[in-house]
């Protein structure tokens, strides 16, 4: 495959790779071949890379561009993985242009953020005069558990011996700066009860019934009971997204689950979620002597809070200001990888060209603008004169 000799081009050739989330896809090595394409090309800019290795899924990579050991470094973020590519309007593995846009899955979520980062430390590179250290991150996992960043942060951060100066996370933001996001817990609840032939019900215990009666009291009880709200990233939120019982309709069934989703905001206590969320269903349990559950949490991520990066936050405003875009600082309903950046104490910004609302869509694109736009950003970031 020929080097791309632009942005738009490095963009179509990584759409143009399938990496669906392994959760998603079945395929434990989902981003590899576009890890593989990355490391050659940042190779053919003269970078340096290094696998990252992660037991059970694709390996993923770190590309850096070190000019000095006094000099200070950089770190920027972007995720390899996508969502599903089923039921597109468009060819999601396409990567065509119409109109000034770039269509894909992953065209705006997030491989334009990867894309753009790669291009600008290509420039940056051929610029030369170069003030910091750049480390550039693609992480697997991200639509789904982030077990990439949190690998990435445990395992091999510590190894890389830098401090950056701060981390872009990139994110469709049309190129604004989130300073705040909700966190996200996913759990699942199970009832347990007897098998029964339905022609002799009362032989049995139906978990959908005892289900009913649990989903009754989280939507009556627990969901109107969140009230928490945050200027920047809006409410907490709670839904049932999922459910499944039964094995035949002549079988009572023994067996139902439910998944949850639910948005915790800033300033909230992340450690009483689930417990509180419990109480109500104990209360069910209480009324209900016959009734068995478990409750099984399988993501989640803090929110990242709108304090501790004041100071990078500022030389972000003013690379935004020199480059003629709004520098007012914004929160989001979702989660990134931000706030395990933020946890580990480094300062993180959440910042890239392409607008959320376009992400994860059956037409998804990025405005090619746009992409160039976020190109210019990074590189004005990257060229910045830090104070060591």
């Amino acid at each position: 495959m020929a080097a791309p000799s632009n942005v738009t081009e490095l963009l179509q050739a990584m759409v143009r790779i399938n990496s669906v989330n392994s959760s998603i896809s079945g395929r434990p090595d989902a981003e590899l071949e576009l890890c593989e394409y990355l490391e050659k090309t940042a190779k053919r800019f003269d970078l340096t890379t290094k696998r990252l290795p992660l037991k059970g899924r694709a390996d993923q990579l770190i590309v850096t561009h070190k000019i000095s050991d006094n000099a200070p470094w950089l770190l920027f973020d972007s995720h390899m993985d996508t969502v599903a590519i089923e039921n597109m309007s468009i060819d999601p593995l396409g990567g065509d242009i119409r109109n000034n846009r770039l269509y894909g899955r992953g065209a705006c979520d997030t491989k334009g953020t990867g894309a753009a980062m790669l291009w600008a430390m290509k420039q940056y590179v051929e610029a030369g005069a170069s003030p910091n250290n750049i480390a550039l991150f693609f992480g697997v996992d991200e639509e789904a558990g982030m077990h990439g960043v949190v690998s990435f942060l445990k395992n091999d951060y510590p190894k890389l011996g830098i401090t950056p100066k701060g981390v872009i996370v990139g994110e469709p933001t049309e190129l604004r700066p989130i300073i705040a996001h909700n966190g996200l817990i996913r759990w699942k609840v199970t009832t347990h009860g007897t098998a029964a032939h339905s022609s002799v019900p009362h032989e049995g215990r139906s978990a959908i019934t005892m289900m009913l009666k649990l989903l009754f009291a989280i939507e009556s009880q627990y969901i109107p009971s969140l009230t928490y709200e945050h200027e920047l990233t809006g409410h907490a939120a709670c839904s049932v997204n999922m459910i499944r019982g039964g094995t035949a309709p002549n079988i009572i069934p023994d067996k139902c689950v439910i998944d949850i989703d639910r948005r915790v905001v800033p300033g909230e206590d992340y450690k009483t979620v689930l417990p509180t969320f419990i109480e109500v269903l104990d209360s069910v349990r209480a009324d209900e002597p016959d009734m068995e559950y478990a409750v099984d949490v399988g993501v989640s991520h803090p929110p990242l809070l709108p304090t501790g990066g004041e100071k990078f936050l500022g030389v972000v405003k003013e690379v935004l200001q020199s480059q003629e875009l709004p520098t007012l600082a914004i929160g989001a309903p979702y989660a990134t990888h931000a706030s395990h950046y933020s946890n580990a104490g480094l300062p993180t910004v959440v910042l890239g060209p392409g607008e959320i609302d376009r992400a994860h869509t059956r037409d998804e694109y990025i405005s090619i603008d746009q992409l160039n736009r976020g190109a210019d950003v990074y590189q004005a970031l990257m060229r910045h004169s830090f104070s060591v």
